[in-house]
C-alpha cells in the first residue's frame, strides 16, 4: 500500500507475490483511503493515523456478511462481537466477545464490530501491534470496505476490490502488508 505522502489519506494497492526469487503483480492496482491524519511510524491509539512498516496479516477473517471465500478462518459477526481498544485492559488489541446486550467490561473507544454494516461487511486483521501488544501504541488496524471517507487508521478499499483481496490472500503462505509511501517503500 503505497500513498504520496504522509499527509495522504488516499493510497494505491497492489498485490505482488514471489516465485523463487522474482516478484510479479498478482492484482491491482486499487485506489484505498488510510488514515485521516495520513500515514506514521509513531502510530498512538486514536491518533486517526495508519501505521507505517512492513506486517502480517492475520489468518482469521471476519464481518458482517457470509464469507466471501477465504482461505483463512471467517467469523460472521454477531451482536456482542467487539474489538477491544481500551489500553487498560488486559485484552488490548484483540477480537472479544461478549453477551448481546451487555456492557464489556472495556472501555475506551472500543468498537462494536456488528454495528459497522457497510466498513466491515469483510475484513482482514493487520498484524500491527500483535507481539507483544503494547498499551496505547494502537489497535484495530484492519483492511476493510471503504465507506466514502478517510478512515480512522485502518486502509479501505472498494467492495469488489477487497473481496478480490480477501480471496486472494494465502495465510499459510505468511501474507504480509507493505505500508508506506512513495519515497519510502524501498526501505521496508
Amino acid at each position: 500500500m503505497v500513498a504520496t505522502s504522509t499527509a495522504a489519506t488516499s493510497a494505491t494497492v497492489t498485490l505482488w507475490q514471489r516465485t523463487a526469487a522474482c516478484w510479479s503483480q498478482a492484482g491491482g492496482p486499487w485506489s484505498a483511503r488510510v488514515g485521516f491524519h495520513g500515514l506514521s511510524t509513531t502510530h498512538r491509539e486514536g491518533d486517526g493515523t495508519t501505521p507505517e512498516g512492513l506486517f502480517g496479516l492475520s489468518s482469521a477473517f471476519y464481518g458482517v456478511a457470509a464469507d466471501p471465500g477465504v482461505h483463512g478462518s471467517y467469523h460472521q459477526l454477531v451482536c456482542g462481537d467487539w474489538w477491544d481498544e481500551d489500553p487498560a485492559s488486559p485484552e488490548y488489541n484483540s477480537f472479544q466477545h461478549v453477551a448481546c446486550g451487555q456492557t464489556p467490561p472495556f472501555g475506551a473507544q472500543s468498537e462494536s464490530l456488528w454495528t459497522n454494516t457497510v466498513g466491515y461487511q469483510s475484513f482482514a486483521v493487520v498484524s500491527y501491534n500483535t507481539g507483544p501488544v503494547i498499551a496505547g501504541a494502537g489497535s484495530a488496524i484492519f483492511v476493510h470496505v471503504d465507506d466514502g471517507k478517510a478512515t480512522n487508521g485502518c486502509i479501505s478499499l472498494p467492495p469488489v476490490d477487497l473481496k478480490t483481496v480477501l480471496r486472494w490472500l494465502q495465510p499459510g503462505q505468511s501474507p504480509h502488508i507493505a505500508i508506506a509511501t512513495s519515497s519510502t517503500i524501498g526501505q521496508l
